[in-house]
């Protein structure tokens, strides 16, 4: 049964022009490599600088770190830390629940801050309208 796809894809793309045509040579994480059309490409890919919120969104679930270019703070980033389960053992969970208790910690975004803290963080208006998102590579 034919199905539609959607995914997200990080690859190494240079332009490259084969029988002509304007298009894209591209190689894959895992090694492939493959030829694609200019327009077929650029609608599929975008850089991973000035990325949309939705395209630095699907990066964070697929394992990378992002941040805005506006940002003033240098070394601020975004990551997603999965979803775990443990036992009390430390506060505040202590105070609240005694110890070892099982809790379910869900999925969800944490940010490096200028300061090199790490913080919950939650989306603002002008963080979900931006096209100044970046993949951000750390040593």
């Amino acid at each position: 049964m034919k199905q539609d796809y959607y995914g997200i894809k990080r690859v190494t793309a240079w332009p490259e022009i084969k029988n002509d045509q304007e298009g894209y040579a591209v190689v894959y994480k895992d090694g492939y490599r493959s030829w694609s059309p200019k327009h077929t490409f650029e609608a599929a890919y975008q850089p991973v600088t000035r990325m949309s919120f939705s395209a630095a969104l699907e990066a964070l679930k697929a394992g990378a770190m992002v941040a805005r270019e506006g940002w003033n703070g240098k070394g601020m980033f975004l990551f997603l830390v999965k979803g775990s389960s443990f036992q009390t053992n430390r506060e505040p969970w202590l105070s609240l629940f005694g110890e070892g208790v099982p809790v379910s910690y869900h999925a969800h975004i944490d940010m490096k801050t200028a300061n090199g803290d790490f913080v919950p963080w939650l989306a603002s208006q002008t963080d979900m309208l931006a096209d100044d998102w970046t993949i951000v590579e750390v040593a």
